[in-house]
């Protein structure tokens, strides 16, 4: 059997959300201060830890809203979510993810999508271009800049903590 968009997309980011809510659920636990985990970042010039979660839901679901919508726009805004609120954000994009139908996401197959930056720059996909090229390594990026946010912090982590519920045989 052939794998299919719904796979490659909302099966994977299902996988990495989860992974994602686990090892924010172990950041809660470590005894840290979480406000300031919520502002950590890698470099001085990198966006906080909020906005790689935030980033981790906007190029899942909202990755998928936006074919739906032939049209994906980067985030207008970038809210001070505390860590709790953060949280909240995942169980609520696993949701959303669980509530697709593979029907629904295997007929986005061929669709035109333009993600667009201003005004002026725009670039053209087919919906499973965009999510496979795009949304799928921009996930990955934030939920790896995250990981190693909390990592780097001393949470106890490893790497089945990233990798999550894998798709096992049977």
């Amino acid at each position: 059997m052939a794998i299919s968009l719904y796979d490659v997309t909302v099966r994977s980011f299902l996988q990495t959300l989860g992974a994602v809510a686990g090892f924010l659920d172990k950041g809660a636990g470590a005894g840290l201060d979480l406000a300031e985990i919520a502002e950590a970042r890698v470099a001085p010039d990198m966006l906080p830890f909020r906005f790689q979660i935030q980033s981790v839901v906007h190029h899942s679901l909202e990755a998928i809203e936006g074919v739906k919508k032939g049209l994906f726009l980067p985030p207008s805004d970038i809210p001070a979510h505390s860590y709790g609120e953060l949280q909240g954000l995942v169980a609520g994009a696993i949701a959303g993810l669980k509530a697709l139908t593979r029907e629904e996401v295997e007929a986005l197959q061929g669709k035109e999508v333009i993600f667009q930056l201003g005004r002026d720059f725009k670039l053209p996909f087919t919906a499973e271009g965009f999510l496979t090229s795009f949304s799928l390594p921009n996930l990955h990026f934030h939920a790896t800049v995250a990981y190693g946010l909390l990592r780097a912090r001393g949470v106890k982590l490893g790497k089945r903590d990233y990798l999550g519920a894998m798709w096992l045989k049977g």
